[in-house]
């Protein structure tokens, strides 16, 4: 049994045997055609050009339809490659003047355009390299004839196991035979880690060397949660995982009975349970799993899908889809969270060593005022459609939210000289990220209406640790007490001044710390739509009188080990059908 780590993409676990595709590396070379040839090759290739544009057409068209509009608008790219006149009179001159073979010419051409955006120090768009080299795949397979090795003849469930999979082969993957993949290379922010998160396939990519692990039939456990290939795992491992899914799949009846039921502690205290989304059509799998409301709308990708700015009508559009589905629940709208490791077209103006400690989230939107305007000007819009609030990230300090404010106060005034509609109450808070803003909490409730704990990059500035990291992956923890202190400081400049508390990150979402939230005052619990349920069940399981119980508890230990052990004891005592 050998375990590797790289990078979980999308959630989730799967069990199975895998199927290893090569590296579809096509042998182009360098052949040269007769002048009398020319026209013939000229239509060949016009005709390979015109039947990857209609498989790319279509699978947008279907990418659209199955799962999001915004997610079909990813193959633009490679629409954009295969019409530019410029790109194809490229090929064509070489195929007229140096008398190359259109396989050769096509070859040299696209793989010219992918070198210079691998050589980009943008992560955003060297990334877009993968769809320049799917366009150069197609076109080949057209031109010489060869098939890409299908997925379609599938008779039995598998775990692909590939160097790469671009976005197109993610978005054409059957879900009932695919139940995870597993990649070499990859990033957080490819195309292809989006499509496998909105079709919900368990993904892990940046494995290095994973093609070179496995072989074909190989039993394999992608576990997509926490980064984890376990190749030819053992009779225990592979108990374990399935006892575990056994288990999760008998408790399923049992949680799909708590959608309609209050999230309310055992002694009556209601508690909002909202959704964590990145695109509108998510509010429909939140309702469907009991959220009462939004408390996380992530609006980059609104960004991300395109090489230019989403307009003010973008931003209106996909608000007012998702405010329409929520029939009069709230909506929090976090402002673009751009930079660190999502990256736009913009993040080239900036050569950043360390991303994380640089231009990002409202420090990108207060040095693109046009940019940020255009998106508090639809949120307002959208506001006067129902109930909506807006959110600022990593906020670290008072000029910076007092500097947001005065951007949204003039978009204001602007409508309100245009007679554009708004709700002029609109509630606006803050994401508390940095140990800076917890510590300075009291200051900021003077002037915000809510707060919401962005647990994942809290704890990952409180430990200095990047979780993506294997190397110290393992000391990223909730329950370390310094990040159990900063949450504390804030819980209780919140409750003394008034002010809404939430948390949104993944803490939120693991039943474990569940009881140390409540206990700390926790209002509000945002999370993705998979753990909805599981936490309404946690929390339905306690009253606030245990909860405060298990929470002075906690804090008298000095490890985040001893922390984490108590808190597994007690949830193991508690609802031991969940942490068995």
């Amino acid at each position: 049994m050998e375990i590797r780590k790289g990078i979980a993409v999308s959630p989730g676990v799967a069990i199975s045997g895998a199927i290893v595709l090569d590296s579809e590396q096509f042998r182009i070379p360098r052949r040269s055609i007769e002048p009398p040839e020319i026209p013939a090759e000229l239509a060949r290739f016009q005709a390979a050009v015109e039947r990857a544009l209609a498989e790319v057409r279509g699978l947008r068209e279907r990418v659209a339809t199955d799962i999001g509009r915004k997610l079909g608008a990813i193959f633009d790219l490679q629409d954009n490659l295969l019409t530019d006149p410029e790109v194809s009179q490229q090929i064509r001159e070489l195929i007229e003047r140096e008398r190359y073979a259109p396989e050769y010419a096509v070859s040299t051409v696209l793989r010219g355009y992918a070198r210079k955006l691998l050589g980009l120090p943008n992560r955003y768009m060297s990334e877009r390299s993968g769809d320049v080299y799917d366009v150069e795949k197609r076109l080949l397979r057209h031109l010489i004839g060869a098939k890409r090795e299908t997925l379609g003849t599938l008779t039995e469930p598998a775990i692909i196991v590939a160097h790469d999979l671009s976005p197109s082969q993610t978005a054409s993957l059957d879900r009932t035979k695919i139940l995870a993949f597993a990649t070499d290379i990859g990033g957080r922010t490819s195309h292809t880690a989006i499509v496998a998160r909105a079709m919900g396939i368990p993904a892990v990519v940046g494995l290095k060397t994973i093609t070179a692990d496995v072989a074909g039939g190989d039993s394999v456990i992608v576990d997509g949660n926490r980064g984890l290939v376990i190749i030819n795992p053992d009779a225990v491992a592979i108990a374990r995982f399935r006892e575990a899914d056994q288990r999760f799949r008998r408790m399923e009846k049992d949680l799909r009975d708590l959608r309609d039921l209050p999230a309310v502690t055992l002694d009556g205290r209601d508690v909002k349970l909202w959704g964590n989304i990145e695109f509108p059509h998510d509010v429909e799998g939140c309702l469907a799993r009991g959220a009462s409301g939004i408390g996380l709308y992530r609006t980059e990708f609104l960004y991300l899908d395109r090489g230019q700015d989403p307009t003010e009508e973008d931003h209106f559009q996909a608000y007012g889809e998702a405010i329409d589905l929520l029939k009069g629940r709230p909506l929090t709208i976090r402002t673009c969270d751009l930079g660190a490791d999502k990256f736009t077209h913009l993040s080239g103006e900036y050569d950043e060593r360390n991303p994380f400690l640089g231009c990002r989230s409202i420090r990108f939107s207060l040095q693109h005022i046009g940019l940020f305007k255009t998106q508090l000007r639809a949120i307002l819009r959208a506001s006067a459609l129902g109930p909506t609030r807006a959110m600022f990230p990593l906020i670290t300090n008072l000029k910076e939210l007092r500097q947001a404010k005065m951007l949204l106060a003039d978009v204001r005034e602007d409508l309100e000289e245009e007679g554009v509609p708004f709700d002029p109450d609109m509630k606006v808070g803050i994401m508390i990220e940095v140990p800076s803003a917890a510590i300075m909490a009291r200051y900021f409730a003077r002037e915000c209406d809510f707060f919401s704990v962005g647990t994942n990059d809290l704890v990952q500035y409180t430990l200095a640790v990047d979780r993506s990291n294997e190397s110290v992956a393992s000391m990223y923890t909730p329950g370390h007490p310094a990040v159990l202190r900063l949450i504390k400081t804030v819980a209780e400049a919140a409750k003394e001044a008034g002010v809404e508390l939430a948390v949104c990150g993944e803490m939120a979402g693991d039943p474990i710390y569940v009881p140390v939230l409540l206990g700390l005052g926790v209002q509000v619990f945002s999370v993705s739509p998979a753990t909805l349920l599981e936490i309404k069940k946690v929390i339905r399981s306690y009253s606030m009188e245990q909860a405060r119980e298990i929470c002075k508890k906690a804090f008298q230990f000095d490890s985040d080990r001893e922390v984490d052990a108590y808190l597994g004891e007690i949830g193991r005592r508690m609802l031991p059908e969940m942490f068995a």
